[in-house]
């Protein structure tokens, strides 16, 4: 790719990479919308276009022109192919390739041949693209240059990323190419009742770690046995007890709020004591559990979502408010029913301040999370709203008017929780589709364009104007964010692997088991990397969260060292291990099926994402949860 003028932020992906090599996956941007402009015919003036990428497996290459998607439209989510099964490479007990676009399916445990449908449950799911972001094109505000197009808001810039990454075999990961190597420019502004109690029934088996319980064997190990000094212990280890369909059941969770550590699965949410995994409450709902926010809110109050009935294809429209804190259910709801083909058939949820939002493809809604009044309905007119993403600010993917039966244009908007309406809407070039957020505050967005299997990152300013274009030069990046695209159900929330302070950007690389990966820290002024982290030995990390001040890591464990907790300072250095699993665990943690994980009050909690077996008695052995601490 060329230089893109000077006022665009270089870079963008490369090519993809075997699905099996990494357990991680991720991708972005769009500010508040004027009418739009049409698109401008060719690329940049004294910009030449990219050459086209390799074809891929499938004979397919890039459309002319590319590297300058269309002016007005965001890029499309990609559906990132899954790491593979437990049995096949890889330590990580990972879940298949996805299928091509279009039919994203999820993996199942071993046990079952036939794939699942992917789902909002924090499962891993990596980029098909198998390369790292690709920049979108930029464009000036308010009235864009003749340039091959970007991404347009009323107050923001319009960002649109040309990736040379080419989807393989239904792959994994993007490659993102930057530095000096040919860059992209960018373009911008303008009551169904549910049953509940608070009994702590039924009583999982918990194994404390000491050879006492039914863990690993029948409980004949001792998982601190041989913990050597300043290594962490394990609090307790927990078996599955829970008779599931014969498909099995996603996990949601972990969440730690206070003292209690929750999860939720099939028709029951349970809260646990943190310190020494005894049941603390149960909450049952009538139908099964369909969807759940990233996060609860800050005082620990959390809305799950359920199946209407028992039937197959139930929509996902009844509600039921509980306080994490202390197991109370309150309030019960059913959405209104929606119209449409594909009505609510991928509901997701978030929730910013005292508003739970829900959201599908065909209609969204904004409820109170107090008192589960409704407050809102999202624009039917205009950009509507698709999917949010929730914390200190609600942010909406939007699908915008195009012009057109063949074109799509999506968007984000940073959206007021009380009325629904947006602030600002920054616009994605023309099929470009909104994908992920990795960042609230500040707003860091992933964006791919299937058809031409490219992947961008970029980041926006408070006001809704580009920030930044992420430049990966030819690493290969892999955030893990699970579930499939968000029209199938998936959060745009809930990332691993990928973090963000005031400034920076941080994001891990992918790399082939037994190979230490790095934690890349960019610049988001610029987009730029700052500098890598590496993992220590033969392990890889990623990302959870910031803490702190620094950049919260988990470790994977590797076939003969337990996994670890880490922290990395935000100027950079070796990762600094807070919490060093025992040897001991390697096993169990390797063996947790596209784990979730949860950090408070000193203790590490992970969770398998699935559990499901061959039989009913292995279904009971399932190892479903563990704590570390001092």
């Amino acid at each position: 790719m060329t230089q893109p003028p000077s006022n665009q932020p270089p870079g963008g992906f490369g090519a993809p990479q075997d699905p099996n090599q990494g357990p991680h996956q991720g991708t972005p941007p769009v500010p508040p919308v004027p009418p739009q402009t049409p698109p401008p015919p060719a690329g940049p003036p004294g910009v030449p276009p990219a050459p086209p990428a390799a074809p891929g497996p499938y004979g397919q290459q890039p459309q002319p022109g590319y590297g300058y998607p269309q002016q007005g439209q965001p890029g499309q989510p990609g559906p990132y192919g899954q790491p593979g099964q437990p049995g096949q490479p890889g330590p990580y007990g990972q879940q298949p390739p996805q299928q091509p676009y279009g039919y994203p399916q999820q993996g199942q445990q071993p046990g079952y041949g036939q794939p699942q449908q992917p789902g909002p449950y924090g499962q891993q799911q990596q980029n098909p693209y198998g390369g790292y972001p690709t920049q979108p094109m930029y464009q000036g505000a308010p009235t864009p240059p003749p340039s091959g197009g970007g991404l347009k808001g009323r107050t923001g810039l319009v960002a649109a990323v040309a990736a040379g990454a080419v989807l393989v075999a239904a792959v994994t990961t993007w490659a993102v190419v930057g530095g000096d190597d040919d860059k992209d420019p960018i373009a911008g502004p303008t009551a169904t009742a549910s049953s509940s109690s608070n009994a702590p029934k039924p009583t999982e088996s918990v194994d404390k770690g000491d050879g006492s319980g039914d863990g690993s064997k029948g409980g004949d190990d001792d998982l601190n046995a041989g913990r050597q000094a300043g290594e962490a212990k394990v609090n307790w280890l927990l078996q599955n007890d829970v008779d599931l369909p014969r498909n099995g059941a996603d996990v949601l969770g972990p969440w730690i709020v206070g003292d209690t550590v929750v999860k939720a699965m099939y028709k029951g949410v349970s809260g646990y004591n943190l310190s020494d995994g005894a049941r603390k409450w149960h909450v049952d709902v009538p139908f099964e559990l369909c969807a759940a926010p990233a996060e609860p809110s800050a005082n620990g109050v959390m809305v799950f979502a359920y199946a209407e009935s028992a039937k197959d294809g139930a929509k996902c429209t009844s509600l039921q408010q509980i306080d994490l804190k202390t197991g109370k259910a309150g309030w019960k709801k059913a959405v209104p029913k929606p119209k449409g083909l594909f009505a609510f058939s991928d509901n997701t949820l978030a929730i910013s301040g005292n508003t739970l939002t829900v959201s599908g493809t065909s209609s969204s809604y904004g409820f109170s999370l107090i008192d589960g009044k409704q407050l809102f309905t999202g624009a039917t007119t205009g950009c509507k709203p698709f999917a949010y993403a929730g914390g200190s600010k609600l942010i909406a993917a939007v699908d915008c008017p195009s012009g057109s039966t063949t074109k799509k244009v999506q968007g984000v908007s940073q959206v007021d929780p009380n009325t629904g309406k947006p602030k600002w809407t920054f616009k994605l070039e023309t099929d470009w589709e909104v994908d992920r957020v990795y960042s609230i505050d500040p707003l860091v967005v992933s964006a791919t364009q299937r058809e031409q299997k490219k992947w961008t990152i970029f980041a926006l300013n408070p006001n809704g104007s580009l920030r930044s274009q992420i430049q990966g030069g030819k690493d290969k990046f892999a955030p893990s964010c699970g579930g499939g695209f968000v029209i199938f159900g998936k959060n745009l929330q809930g990332c691993t692997g990928v973090a963000a302070d005031a400034n920076t950007f941080y994001m891990a690389t992918e790399t082939a088991y037994g190979t230490p990966n790095e934690v890349v820290a960019f610049d988001l002024k610029n987009g730029k990397a700052k500098w890598r982290s590496k993992a220590p030995g033969e392990q890889s990390m990623l990302p959870l969260r910031m803490e702190g001040g620094q950049v919260l890591v988990y470790v994977d464990p590797s076939y003969d060292k337990g996994g670890a907790v880490a922290t990395i300072a935000p100027t950079g250095g070796a990762p600094k291990i807070v919490l060093q699993h025992p040897a001991s665990t390697a096993q169990v943690e390797n063996n947790f099926y596209s784990p979730g994980y949860a950090y408070g009050a000193g203790t590490f909690v992970v969770t398998s994402g699935r559990v499901s077996a061959s039989n009913d008695k292995e279904e009971k052995l399932v190892k479903t949860m563990m704590a570390f601490s001092k």
